[in-house]
């Protein structure tokens, strides 16, 4: 049975379903950079479009699970499951018809489904007892299904094209549809806890805040692997590697993420995965061979799953109230929508490099609150 913090226990059945449909709201956020990166290999995308994709899909997102937080109970669970992955599902296949700005406009359309089931992984986990062990557990799910999913598109689409991809998502998400049916109908009301509904204090707006920018940098250069790696003479065959091989570490990340949880201080992490990024761009920007460029790409995995569980007890010590903590995961996808956004503005069909620069400066930012917060923490 999972205890929560809030509420009676879910059985197993229960958490595992509330953990797959999470999984299945970001399991584009693992494979985006393959999927955007083949459109404009098909020429139904320009590179500035890669970013300005990316942006409007995870801005829908959080948007939607932001919304949800702030103003739904949580109530009718499943039927709110059924429905957005039936959503999610017409949106993947709509996308194969797409190109130029109608990419753009499916894509804003599907991060609203995708946000919806978001909000359902992030209800249970801002409950629980040992939230950071649980966003391990929903970061190593998240990192074994995309991981299947990248190796299945370097097989796949090489014949089949980014729709193959899409039509993968498509039938993946209708799947999901009868696991929904297995999630709780019901959280207890946050209003009845602690004081969970609300604005944050300023502290954990702080620590958001924080929590965007490092996400924004690591999405900034992560959405752009393949042109990346193109200009420095890889394969899209190869990038695509890199990509499998980075979800491989990403799953390790997630499990030491989770063997560490509530043993190691959450800045010590922190340090580490800032110094682990900079070695990997430095190798993104400057690296001359393919086992450079999978090497790198895999230290980046590492650290991504290692991080990410990390934030949310970054902002429940910020916030103890934990109304921060219920929109982490809102900060954490506009992070992601920011970073892409912002690198737009500094490609070209010819070089990427601009966005090396824009994850390093965004990343010491973000360390730098994250620090403050840490020293500023009452005992």
């Amino acid at each position: 049975m999972v205890r929560e913090a809030v509420g009676p226990p879910l059985i197993f059945s229960e958490a595992f379903a509330v953990i797959f449909l999470g999984v299945i709201a970001l399991n584009i956020v693992g494979v985006i950079p393959v999927l955007l990166g083949a459109l404009q290999d098909e020429h139904r995308l320009g590179a500035s479009g890669i970013g300005v994709t990316a942006m409007l899909e995870l801005l829908s997102m959080g948007i939607s699970t932001g919304l949800c937080g702030a103003l739904l109970p949580a109530a009718h669970m499943r039927a709110i499951g059924v429905v957005s992955l039936l959503a999610l599902a017409a949106a993947h296949m709509a996308t194969m018809a797409a190109s130029g700005v109608g990419v753009m406009e499916v894509r804003t359309a599907a991060g609203a489904p995708e946000g919806v089931l978001l909000w359902i992984t992030v209800g249970m986990i801002a409950r629980s007892r040992t939230p950071e062990r649980w966003s391990g557990v929903f970061f190593t799910g998240q990192g074994v299904a995309q991981l299947i999913l990248a190796g299945v598109f370097w097989l796949w689409m090489g014949r089949f094209g980014a729709n193959g991809g899409f039509l993968i998502l498509g039938l993946t998400t209708l799947v999901a549809v009868p696991i929904a049916l297995l999630a709780p109908s019901r959280y207890k009301a946050l209003a009845q806890s602690e004081g969970l509904r609300g604005a944050p204090p300023l502290r954990g707006w702080i620590a958001l805040l924080a929590t965007v920018v490092l996400i924004a940098a690591n999405g900034a250069v992560s959405v752009y692997l393949e042109p990346l790696g193109r200009q420095i003479g890889l394969s899209a065959r190869i990038v695509r590697l890199s990509l499998f091989v980075s979800l491989v570490a990403q799953v390790a990340g997630g499990v030491l993420a989770t063997l560490i949880a509530g043993k190691v201080k959450y800045i010590r992490v922190f340090a580490t995965c800032v110094i682990a990024y900079l070695i990997a761009w430095t190798v993104y920007g400057f690296g001359s061979h393919a086992w450079m460029f999978v090497s790198a790409s895999a230290l980046a995995g590492l650290t991504t799953l290692l991080l990410g569980p990390f934030l949310t007890p970054m902002i429940i010590q910020a916030d103890p109230t934990r109304r921060a903590a219920m929109q982490g995961a809102g900060a954490q996808i506009l992070g992601g929508a920011t970073g892409p956004l912002l690198a737009a503005f500094l490609v070209s069909d010819s070089d990427a490099r601009g966005v090396l620069v824009l994850g390093v400066g965004a990343l010491l930012l973000g360390f730098g609150m994250v620090f403050a917060l840490y020293l500023t923490n009452k005992k």
